[in-house]
């Protein structure tokens, strides 16, 4: 046999045992691998904190917000005319007034003079008069003989005596005593006009003449503004309009002075801003500290919603749904309706009692997540919850 057919064989069987070393090789490696144990993949399963709900009947309140104006405030105006007189009080604004103090004086010595002119002819006229009343009507000559003797140019006219009967009304008549009694009537009620009375206390906020000047009928002399006591006036939008009522309170305050004001709803508008879709409402606040042009914000007292639930406005998704927790492991979506929304919490309804409301933020949260809760627990002292029962134990004692 020559070499090289050996050398061939040779060859052959060769790798033959290297394919059979190969086989059982892989076949001791395959019953090593599964002989070895297996390890169980344990999925990921997020904590998460919760607040068990219950629903209940809340009062809710509704962000205000305005400036302040004066309750009273009224433009004064002179009905005569005439030089302004100092009053030794100067008409300047900021100058404070009460109630019934002269604000201005205008000059009435010539209306005043011409008035005592008339009431002389009226006296000379009575007088003409007297020696037919007592002939003609003697039950009456004592009350005409008394209004003579207590009649003062100088003072208010007093009323003319009545007569008994209609002849005596028509003699009085017939010498033109009512006419010339009611043309100075006329003329006293015009004099006092000369003489300008504050109508409340309050202050000058503006003086358009001087003392000394001459002013004249129909001229605008000022502004009185009534001080302590102001109206809110506050822009609601018409959704929330329904929550408030006349009558019902308002807390108020100030950024810019330190204090709370309490105010009741006075008036709510009835007109709608057509671009804002807004109403008036104006609250009475009072306060020494208080100033028109103000701005205050204020919380108004509304209605009561029943069977709602306050939560943190972030919680919404979409603005309503919520997720909540279910069989303490699975995370799911839960339809609410928003009754109220607040500056940052809303109330809403829809969620039943017991109800695990998710109040925190779940990263990458999907409806069915598999979830744990995971709520911190609070840590009692429990030398003062000690000293607390001791205490409500000796009171029901």
């Amino acid at each position: 046999m020559k070499r090289s057919t050996i050398n061939n064989i040779l060859k052959a069987l060769l790798g033959l045992g290297i394919v059979c070393l190969g086989f059982f090789g892989m076949q001791y490696l395959a019953s090593l691998k599964e002989e070895a144990p297996k390890k169980e993949i344990t999925k990921r399963v997020k904590a998460v904190e919760t607040r068990r709900v219950t629903n209940a009947d809340l009062a809710t309140t509704l962000d205000v917000q305005g400036r302040l104006q004066a309750y009273n405030k009224i433009e004064l105006y002179s009905e005569v005319g005439g030089a302004v007189e100092e009053t030794g009080r100067p008409l300047k604004e900021g100058t404070y007034f009460s109630k019934g103090d002269v604000i201005l004086r205008i000059d009435d010595d010539e209306p005043r003079l011409n008035l005592q002119s008339q009431k002389a002819s009226l006296l000379n006229s009575i007088a003409q008069i007297m020696p037919d009343l007592k002939i003609d009507y003697p039950q009456s000559f004592a009350a005409w003989e008394a209004y003579l003797a207590d009649f003062d140019v100088d003072k208010p006219l007093p009323e003319l005596p009545t007569a008994v009967d209609r002849q005596e009304k028509l003699f009085v008549a017939g010498r033109n005593l009512y006419s010339q009694y009611y043309t100075i009537k006329s003329a006293e009620e015009r004099l006092s006009k000369y003489v300008i009375y504050a109508p409340f206390s309050g202050v000058l906020t503006t003086v358009n003449i001087d003392e000394g000047a001459v002013v004249r009928p129909g001229q605008i002399l000022g502004e009185l503004m009534a001080t302590g006591y102001y109206e809110l006036v506050a822009t609601v939008p018409l959704s929330d309009l329904n929550y408030l009522k006349v009558g019902g309170q308002v807390s108020m305050y100030s950024e810019d002075i330190p204090g709370e004001w309490t105010g009741k709803i006075r008036r709510i508008g009835n007109q709608i801003d057509a671009g804002s879709q807004t109403v008036e409402v104006f609250v009475g606040v009072s306060g020494k500290e208080l100033h028109e042009g103000m701005y205050m914000r204020g919380e108004a007292a509304a209605r009561v919603l029943e069977g709602v639930v306050e939560i943190d406005r972030n919680l919404l998704i979409d603005e309503r749904e919520v997720y909540v927790v279910r069989d303490d492991t699975l995370l799911s979506l839960q339809p609410v309706m928003v009754r109220k929304s607040n500056r940052s919490t809303v109330l809403v309804s829809g969620l039943p009692d017991g109800t695990e409301l998710v109040t925190g933020t779940v990263a990458g949260a999907f409806e069915g997540m598999r979830v744990k809760i995971d709520n911190p627990t609070v840590e009692v002292d429990t030398e003062t919850a000690s000293e607390s029962t001791t205490s409500t134990t000796g009171s029901l004692k």
